[in-house]
C-alpha cells in the first residue's frame, strides 16, 4: 500500500485506499466526478442563490492538468451549473465538463456549449399541472417549486415541518409523474419529477468510458449520488479503483455509510481537492 501524504484524508476501507493510491500513482489515468449542490455548493434555502464554494475553482482549476479528466455531475442544468460554479473561461478548467440533468445536457469547456436533448412531453403537461395538483392536495403550502428545463422540483425545505411534508408529497408526486412518463428522484427535502432512462451513475460509467479512465474518484452528498456509487462500486468488482467521497449530511445516512472518506461539507471537499493537487504536483 502507498504512502498517503499527510494533509490528505486516509480511507477508512481497504477499497478506497487501494482507489486513492492508484489515483496518486497513475493520475493521468483518473477521472475526478464531483456532485454539486451540497459538494461543490452548499445547500442554501434559495437553490437559485446556491454558488461554488470560494475555493472550489481555485482547486479544481490546480488539479486538473494533473489527471485525466474533472467533470461535475449534477441534477441541475449544465449552463445553470456552469454559471453558478463560474466554470467557464478559467485557466486550468480548459477540459472540464458538466454533466447536467444527470447526464441528459453535457458542457464541454473546449466549445463553451450545452448539447441536451428535446423536451420530454411528460415535462410539459406536469409543469401545467403541477401548480393546481399540489393546491387541490392542500400541499402549497411551504412548498414551492423549481424550474429545471428537462425537469421540475417540488421543494419542502420552507415548509413548517419539511420533513413531513415530504413524506406527505412522495406517493402523490410518484402518481403524478407515473401518470405522464416521468419518475421522481427524491433529495434532500426536494422531489424531483424528471424522464426516466438517465441517472448519476449511467452518466458516470458512459463518461468513464468515453475517457478510457482505470481510476475514478466521486464525491457526492445526495440520495441522487447513490447511482454513481453503485457505479464505482461496480467499477471496483471488474478490477478498476474507486474512490468514493461523502460530503456529510445527517441529512442521507446512506451515502455515509457507503462512503470511504466522509467529509463536512464542500469547505472539507475543497480542502481535499487541494490536497491532491499539491500531491500530484510535488
Amino acid at each position: 500500500m502507498g504512502s498517503h501524504p499527510h494533509d490528505l484524508p486516509m480511507p477508512v476501507t481497504a477499497s478506497g485506499r487501494e482507489g486513492l493510491d492508484a489515483l496518486l500513482r497513475a493520475p493521468r489515468r483518473s477521472v475526478v466526478a464531483l456532485d454539486f449542490d451540497g459538494t461543490l455548493a452548499d445547500i442554501v434555502p434559495d437553490p437559485d442563490q446556491a454558488r461554488a464554494h470560494p475555493g472550489a475553482v481555485p482547486a479544481l482549476a490546480a488539479l486538473a492538468p494533473e489527471v485525466a479528466s474533472v467533470a461535475v455531475v449534477t441534477g441541475r442544468p449544465a449552463g445553470v451549473a456552469v454559471r453558478y460554479g463560474g466554470f467557464a473561461g478559467v485557466s486550468g478548467l480548459e477540459h472540464l465538463v458538466v454533466l447536467g440533468h444527470y447526464g441528459a445536457e453535457r458542457w464541454d469547456a473546449v466549445t463553451g456549449t450545452v448539447h441536451a436533448p428535446a423536451e420530454h412531453p411528460g415535462v410539459a403537461a406536469v409543469r401545467a399541472e403541477l401548480p393546481g395538483f399540489l393546491e387541490s392536495i392542500g400541499a402549497w403550502r411551504g412548498t414551492w417549486i423549481e424550474e429545471k428545463g428537462q425537469a421540475l422540483a417540488v421543494h419542502t425545505r420552507r415548509a413548517a415541518d419539511p420533513a413531513a411534508a415530504f413524506d406527505a408529497l412522495r406517493e402523490p408526486l410518484a402518481d403524478l409523474a407515473a401518470r405522464h412518463g416521468l419518475m421522481v428522484e427524491p433529495g434532500r427535502a426536494v422531489l424531483e419529477l424528471r424522464p426516466p432512462g438517465m441517472d448519476k451513475g449511467v452518466a458516470l460509467t458512459e463518461f468513464l468510458e468515453e475517457t478510457g479512465a482505470e481510476t475514478v474518484l466521486y464525491a457526492g452528498d445526495d440520495l441522487g449520488d447513490l447511482a454513481a456509487y453503485a457505479a464505482v462500486e461496480k467499477r471496483r468488482t471488474d478490477g478498476h479503483p474507486g474512490l468514493l467521497v461523502c460530503s456529510g449530511s445527517a441529512e442521507v445516512p446512506e451515502l455515509a455509510a457507503r462512503a470511504d472518506i466522509v467529509l463536512a461539507g464542500p469547505a472539507e471537499v475543497v480542502a481535499l481537492l487541494a490536497a491532491l493537487a499539491d500531491a500530484l504536483r510535488s
